[in-house]
């Protein structure tokens, strides 16, 4: 569903790059034997390929996907320097999506005397330590982050921010991370964000 920041990558993804495709909202938690039926180990995103080709974890499918089109095209750059710099930015924005994940889990998914705030709070710091390292590696960049287009640097990076966002209200200052918030901004007027809403 797109209320999970690793199907929402995708399928942003999939409009950037162009490539038709079906969406199934099924969810992990109120759908979970019809997701097994398509994946037995209920994991999202789940990739069914037109040829039955079943592909998880939205890094690994969006790698599947960037070889289906040429390299030109690939929304992480072929030229080293860039390649690094974009890596470097799904690490941290990924690692903030984690963060965030674990956080809405604790709270909303394991009883409140269950819950250890101690974890909590070493989560949450390791949340904004990410979106602080985030930050300055897209501070002053300005436009799209590399190769000048968007590419899955900018993708992960707008697709996290936005998810903290909505699930955290006021947990992340946008004033506190100016660049961050600035470039989810840009990325969500796109039509291929506008075409994937967070549900």
């Amino acid at each position: 569903m797109m209320d999970s920041p690793y199907v929402r990558r995708v399928a942003v993804a999939l409009h950037v790059l162009g490539m038709p495709f079906e969406h199934r909202s099924v969810s992990v938690f109120g759908q979970y034997d019809e997701f097994a039926q398509i994946n037995p180990v209920v994991k999202a995103p789940t990739l069914v390929d037109d040829d039955g080709t079943v592909l998880i974890d939205s890094t690994l499918i969006l790698d599947y996907l960037d070889h289906k089109v040429p390299a030109v095209q690939r929304l992480l750059p072929e030229e080293r320097q860039e390649r690094t710099f974009a890596l470097r930015v799904n690490g941290f924005a990924l690692a903030a999506m984690e963060k965030t994940v674990q956080q809405v889990y604790e709270r909303q998914l394991r009883p409140e005397e269950r819950q250890h705030e101690p974890w909590f709070a070493r989560v949450n710091a390791q949340m904004h330590a990410a979106w602080s390292v985030l930050d300055k590696l897209i501070e002053g960049r300005g436009g799209w982050l590399c190769a000048g287009r968007i590419t899955q640097a900018d993708i992960t990076a707008a697709v996290a921010w936005r998810f903290a966002q909505f699930v955290l209200p006021g947990a992340v200052d946008p004033a506190r991370y100016p660049a961050i918030a600035a470039l989810s901004l840009r990325a969500e007027a796109l039509p291929e964000f506008i075409a994937t809403p967070l549900e």
